[in-house]
């Protein structure tokens, strides 16, 4: 028997799961798929905005994946600093595949950053999916903000200005947690503006993303045709036809929003102003009264060589939140090899290496593999990859001896895994709390409440 331990249950690691025990060349694999968290399925459950409810319905698949009699998940077991080392793993499994992610954000390296009111867009994105380690209280001073800026024109920034624009009402379907529900139903920004150093057919939204703004019945989308005309795919037709579909698709849906003639100022309860603005670059966060006051943006114009330069002109576009989504990054644990520069473990062909050389018994898969890049369905061909490296090593992998009951070991260790009915546990819990609630399930966001149903 080939016992495997797979670090991470977002995509990434179930396609690994799956494709492990789905494959013909080693007739006996058993499974474990380890997560830090109680619940699986990763950024699909505390990732995806909570209105992509298409998106968030692919649980339904990894669902299917972990059911499986070969597979077992095993929650609340942390892997790293604080919990399991890499050789400790490799006591109890022939085998350990990492497929950790990209854990941190990218920060905007200017003045003021770090000022109250300034956030990650991650930490927003956490707190509205009621990730049980989400740092911050958006119902606070932070959404009591009129203004709001989000640095990144990404499908992350997408999200979370279609969430701070979007009427709460529209979200009472949805797993939102309850305090982020009233949170912003009680929101007092008006204005959102979504800002990118670059112009639009360079921005990185999908254009699904992008035409859900327009979408939206609480907010006015706004651009401006003066920045569209910097962009050299705007009025040159050759230029927009040499432009990938999707890039073309973008430039056609802001020209649009551009060509429109605005109704006036964002005024009432429900009716907010959500400008898309391009070719600025922030280059410091400016306060106000202790907190973030505006963000001071320097005009770009595109370069010769396909990215932007400054112009030495600016302006100051107030704020009292601001959210940067500029991208993410991996994390290293403690233990295994990082390249720091790319934010990735070193491979080849999945297969971890040691000051060049293959690892024996450890793989990467994800982000952590190949750095925060691709869509979701990205991960397949990416765990396929890694999972052929495995069995192609199986024969020497599963000569050695390792532990005969892994569970038994990790709570002899002291750690309480949660197992698959201990997740099911939690969504009859969810479910029952939307139903006191008049909602559908509704997500459980903290640590005590995750474990105290898990054990119910």
């Amino acid at each position: 028997m080939l016992r495997v331990a797979v670090v991470g249950s977002g995509p990434s690691g179930v396609y690994a799961a799956s494709d492990l025990v789905r494959q013909s060349q080693v007739p006996d694999v058993r499974v474990h798929v380890l997560d830090r968290l109680p619940c699986p399925y990763g950024l699909v459950r505390y990732g995806v905005a909570p209105d992509h409810e298409k998106i968030k319905s692919l649980q339904n698949n990894l669902r299917t994946v972990l059911e499986d009699d070969r597979i077992g998940f095993l929650g609340n077991v942390e892997v790293g600093a604080h919990g399991l080392g890499p050789e400790q793993l490799l006591e109890l499994y022939h085998a350990v595949v990492y497929c950790v992610g990209a854990a941190r954000d990218r920060r905007l390296g200017v003045p003021g950053e770090d000022l109250p009111g300034s956030h990650s867009a991650t930490d927003f994105v956490s707190w509205y999916s009621a990730h049980p380690d989400a740092p911050h209280d958006f119902g606070g001073p932070a959404l009591a903000a009129r203004s709001a800026v989000v640095i990144g024109v990404g499908n992350v920034a997408v999200d979370v200005a279609r969430i701070l624009a979007r009427a709460a009402d529209d979200l009472r379907r949805t797993d939102v947690p309850q305090g982020a529900l009233g949170a912003l139903a009680a929101s007092g920004v008006r204005e959102v503006h979504m800002v990118g150093r670059r112009g639009p057919s360079q921005a990185k939204f999908t254009t699904k993303e992008l035409r859900e703004l327009g979408a939206l019945t609480s907010a006015e989308v706004v651009v401006d045709p003066a920045e569209l005309a910097r962009d050299p795919a705007y009025g040159s037709p050759d230029a927009a036809a040499a432009l990938p579909a999707a890039n073309r698709r973008n430039l056609d849906v802001v020209r649009t929003w551009a060509e429109r003639t605005p109704e006036g100022p964002a005024v009432g309860d429900r009716v907010r102003r959500l400008h898309v603005r391009f070719f600025l670059r922030p280059v410091e966060l400016l306060a106000d009264g202790g907190r973030v006051g505006a963000v001071r943006f320097e005009r770009t114009v595109p370069d010769d060589d396909g990215g932007v330069r400054g112009t030495g002109t600016y302006e100051d576009v107030p704020a009292q939140l601001v959210l940067r989504a500029v991208g993410y990054r991996g994390v290293a644990l403690p233990g295994l090899p990082f390249d720091a520069r790319s934010g990735t473990m070193p491979h080849a062909a999945g297969r971890v290496l040691r000051d060049g050389a293959p690892s024996p018994g450890e793989y990467v898969a994800g982000w952590i593999k190949r750095g925060p890049t691709g869509v979701i369905g990205t991960n397949r061909p990416c765990a396929k990859e890694t999972v052929a490296s495995l069995l192609q090593d199986a024969p020497a992998l599963s000569a050695r001896r390792v532990a005969d009951d892994p569970v038994a070991e990790l709570r002899a260790g002291g750690h309480r895994p949660v197992e698959w009915p201990g997740w099911l546990a939690i969504e009859a819990a969810e479910s029952a709390l939307g139903l006191s609630l008049g909602r559908g399930p509704v997500k459980i966001p903290d640590w005590a409440g995750l474990l105290a149903a898990a054990a119910g």
